[in-house]
């Protein structure tokens, strides 16, 4: 038996439930890789109502699954979507319900494009927010520029494309070059050479920044917040030309104007030769036109002068004087009339009023008030009367209606004992009662024989 208990130990301490297994791989993986940082393209993402997001990373031949906790992922500073390349740092775990190997997704970024995307969007936001692109800070492009600098490349096509235009648009239009790299890490602080050499020598009036297509890495030196800064502090007005018409950077924003290619910027800034030769035409219209004006407000200014010398002459002015002198007594003249007559309206109103008011016409009004008063008192005591008339002769008819000498009248008669008792029964006589009956007219003294009482 002794033999036989550590081999049985032995066994029982190898045997492992699938709970603690998956747990213990999970706790090895977790312990011994740590937080790697790991680069893939996202699929099959799911944003639950939880605010949790699962996904898978794959390459070309394998693929992870994946879930950022809503702790870590609105630090995410972009909106993330199926088939992006992103850049994320995971620790390495295992979700032991289902014994699946997965990442847990600390932080993420997106990789290559979606970097530069997010740099872009970050400091348009930032220059944006320092009021660098307000359209209040826009100049307009001169109408006749003396001269055009360019700032591009030396050997791209974009020159070749411009000088093309400005040939054929302008061909006595001076034009200077500041030659400078439009591509690479050398780029962003040449074209901000190029922008503050031509500031310094101030030989052009518009200038024109720019180069032609590219994809986005291409062109990210036009992105660059020293080439912002320098287009936007530039006392020379900037036209941005840079890439195709889709193509947008942050030089687009901080110029005074955007073109959506150079030889649309050239066609910008140049003025075509008939619309040169148009302008000299109506230059001259309005010129002509100016003179004419003149000379008609020369001559209407000298009418006008000749009018006032005639008015300060003094034989004139007493002629003025002396019919203004006349013209006021007429007012004075008949103010006063207006004034006598106001007061004799005045007059006779209030004389109106006085007599409303006499003590005479008040008291024949109180007379004829009274004697008014006095009829109606009148003739109200005679209805009245009347009304008692009418009501006493209905109250007589009905008291005689009811009176017991109508009654006795029909042959009835009252029988009461000399004492006023009435009556009533034979049971309240005895015999040899006096008794006294009253008739209609009259009344008789009986005395009572015999009493019947049946």
């Amino acid at each position: 038996m002794n033999h036989l208990e550590p081999a049985s130990q032995s066994r029982q301490q190898q045997i492992f439930t699938v709970t603690r297994l998956n747990s213990a791989v999970r706790m090895i993986l977790e312990q011994d890789l740590g937080l790697v940082w790991l680069t893939g393209e996202l699929s099959n993402l799911a944003m639950p109502s939880s605010g949790h997001w699962y996904f898978s990373l794959k390459d070309m031949s394998a693929q992870v699954r994946c879930a950022m906790f809503k702790g870590n992922n609105r630090r995410v500073p972009f909106r993330p979507q199926d088939g992006i390349q992103v850049l994320v740092q995971a620790r390495v775990s295992l979700y032991e319900p289902r014994g699946d190997y997965q990442l847990i997704i600390e932080s993420m970024q997106p990789a290559g494009d979606g970097m530069l995307a997010l740099r872009f969007e970050e400091l348009k936001r930032r220059l944006g927010a320092e009021g660098l692109f307000d359209e209040g800070r826009k100049r307009p492009l001169p109408r006749e520029p003396r001269a055009v600098g360019l700032v591009t490349s030396a050997t791209g096509a974009a020159l070749h494309d411009m000088l093309t235009v400005l040939e054929r648009r302008a061909p006595d239009l001076p034009v200077f070059i500041y030659p400078t790299q439009v591509q690479g890490s050398a780029a962003t602080a040449q074209i901000v050479s190029a922008i503050m050499l031509a500031n310094r020598r101030a030989e052009v009036d518009v200038l024109i920044v720019g180069r032609g297509g590219g994809s986005l890495e291409d062109l990210w030196c036009f992105n660059e917040e020293a080439v912002a800064r320098a287009i936007a502090g530039s006392a020379i007005p900037v036209v941005s030309a840079v890439g195709h018409e889709v193509d947008v950077t942050i030089s687009d924003f901080a110029a005074d104007l955007r073109a959506p290619t150079p030889s649309a910027a050239a066609e910008l800034v140049a003025p075509d030769r008939s619309t040169r030769a148009q302008r000299l035409v109506h230059l001259r219209q309005r010129l002509t036109q100016a003179m004419s004006r003149h000379q008609v407000a020369a001559r209407h200014g000298f009418v006008l002068l000749q009018k006032r010398l005639d008015h300060q002459d003094p034989k004139r002015r007493l002629e003025q004087q002396s019919q203004r002198l006349d013209e006021l007594d007429r007012r004075l003249q008949q103010h006063l009339r207006d004034r006598l007559h106001q007061g004799e309206r005045r007059l006779a109103g209030l004389a109106m009023r006085l007599q409303a008011r006499s003590p005479e016409k008040r008291l024949a009004i109180g007379k004829r008030r009274h004697q008014l008063a006095e009829e109606r008192l009148h003739a109200l005591i005679a209805k009245r009367q009347d009304l008692a008339r009418h009501r006493l002769a209905m109250l007589g008819a009905r008291l005689d209606g009811i009176s017991p000498l109508a009654t006795l009248g029909r042959g009835y008669a009252i029988v009461r004992t000399p004492s006023g008792e009435v009556i009533r029964r034979a049971s309240q006589v005895n015999a040899g009662q006096t008794l006294i009956t009253t008739l209609a007219e009259g009344a008789l003294r009986v005395r009572v024989d015999e009493v019947d009482n049946r």
